[in-house]
Formats: structure tokens, C-alpha cells, sequence
């Protein structure tokens, strides 16, 4: 078997609104709890185990590779929540997307502050 990633771990200030705001905007399953987690699935068996982890929550960065349809679904999803997105990662360029590699993406933050980024072409192309 190669190595393959499994899950990871999301810190969030509320556990269940993190987890809500990534099934709703991702237009995921509903995240069920597993001991101390909401556990968010993706559809290639990798889980976002999102956890209570107080005030203090550093800010990672999530990248989910989605198909072209998705892509318009999640971007309307987060014009309709009326969230704020961005064509960089360092967030300076707003309300736009952008088409590096031939295909498209966009980031986004989660109540937390974690930069979440969707793109229909992997790095590289």
C-alpha cells in the first residue's frame, strides 16, 4: 500500500459551528461525533477531524481539489453566505478567482481563520 493521508486534526474555538460551516459550504455529509470530534468527510476516505480547542487557534491552511461543477456549487455557496473570498492565499486580491495551472480556485476563511482554498486542477497541472 503508499502512504496515504487518513485524517488530520481541525482546532476551532466552537467544534460544532466549524464543522456545520464545512458541510454546508463544502456541501459535505453531516460531520458525526466520534469521541472528542466532529468528523467531516471528503470523498476520497480523508477526514477532518474538527475539535475544541479554546481561544487560542492557530491558523492552518486546508486545500480541497474539487471538479469543475463543485467548484460553482461551493463558490455560490460562500457568495450566498455573503463570505469574503480571494484569488491568493495572502488575501489581496478579493472577489475574484484565479486560473493558475489551466484550472481555477479561490480561498476563503473559516470562523477560525483558517485559510480554505478549492481548486479544479491540482498544483503542477
Amino acid at each position: 500500500m503508499s502512504v496515504q493521508l487518513n485524517h488530520t486534526i481541525v482546532p476551532a474555538r466552537d467544534r460544532d459551528e466549524t464543522a456545520a460551516f464545512l458541510v454546508d459550504v463544502l456541501g459535505l455529509a453531516p460531520a458525526p461525533v466520534f469521541g472528542p470530534f466532529r468528523v467531516v468527510s471528503l470523498g476520497n476516505d480523508v477526514s477532518l477531524d474538527v475539535v475544541q480547542a479554546g481561544e487560542a487557534v492557530p491558523a492552518q491552511h486546508y486545500a480541497f481539489l474539487v471538479s469543475e461543477q463543485e467548484f460553482d456549487q461551493i463558490w455560490g455557496r460562500i457568495k450566498d453566505r455573503g463570505l469574503t473570498y480571494w484569488a491568493d492565499p495572502h488575501h489581496q486580491r478579493p472577489c475574484r478567482i484565479n486560473t493558475n495551472d489551466g484550472g481555477r480556485g479561490l480561498y476563503w476563511s473559516d470562523p477560525n481563520g483558517h485559510n480554505l482554498e478549492i481548486i479544479t486542477v491540482p498544483y503542477g497541472g
